[in-house]
């Protein structure tokens, strides 16, 4: 498979929240709105490019029966080292995302691509698969939470969109919000696969 095609999969075909359904506790939890959406995308992100990264280069060196243990070492210090950068660089979205931070060495879509990729391809097809995985995730919680802030305060990031008179749906920032808006989504990209292979059977 091609680097481009390595790249590309995480954005629709394979993507993490929406395709292959991972993710879901963060997605859920920090899609709120699209500030928070976006600052947990591209922390996932950077932890995603960087364990990908060094476990392709490791992988060889690391026996078979403790190569899960070294993946969460990895993932964690790449974890800790953006935890530190966001509290120095971004402190007010640091304390808003609070313990998904530190979640992030937990998250099935970082252990799940070190495991089924990075220990088994090179060091710049890892990379491309932690970049469009990490694409595709920040895609997801966007989408979300463009519904969840829009309908739930009236607002997208953070600027009033219908002025003082909107009445927000304040169920879209609630839990059920989201659960209902990730339904819908996930509802639609379904409908679009089966309209694709009906296309195709013409």
């Amino acid at each position: 498979m091609t680097i481009k095609k390595e790249f590309i999969k995480g954005i629709y075909k394979e993507n993490p929240v929406f395709r292959l359904v991972l993710g879901l506790c963060p997605s859920l939890a920090v899609s709120s709105s699209v500030e928070n959406a976006l600052g947990m995308g591209a922390a996932a992100s950077a932890v995603l490019i960087t364990s990908n990264m060094i476990i392709s280069l490791i992988s060889k060196l690391i026996p078979d029966k403790i190569r899960i243990p070294c993946y969460i070492v990895v993932i964690a210090s790449a974890v800790t080292i953006v935890e530190m950068l966001m509290e120095a660089f971004a402190p007010a979205l640091h304390k808003s995302l609070g313990i998904f931070v530190p979640l992030i060495v937990v998250n099935c879509i970082i252990l799940g691509r070190a495991e089924a990729f990075a220990n088994k391809n090179n060091l710049i097809n890892s990379m491309a698969d932690g970049l469009g995985m990490g694409i595709g995730f920040t895609l997801a919680l966007f989408l979300i939470a463009v519904v969840r802030e829009i309908l739930g305060n009236g607002t997208f990031l953070g600027f009033s969109l219908f002025g003082q008179s909107y009445d927000p749906v304040l169920l879209m920032i609630l839990p059920p919000g989201a659960f209902i808006t990730l339904g819908l989504y996930l509802a639609l990209f379904n409908y679009l696969d089966i309209r694709k292979k009906e296309r195709d059977k013409k």
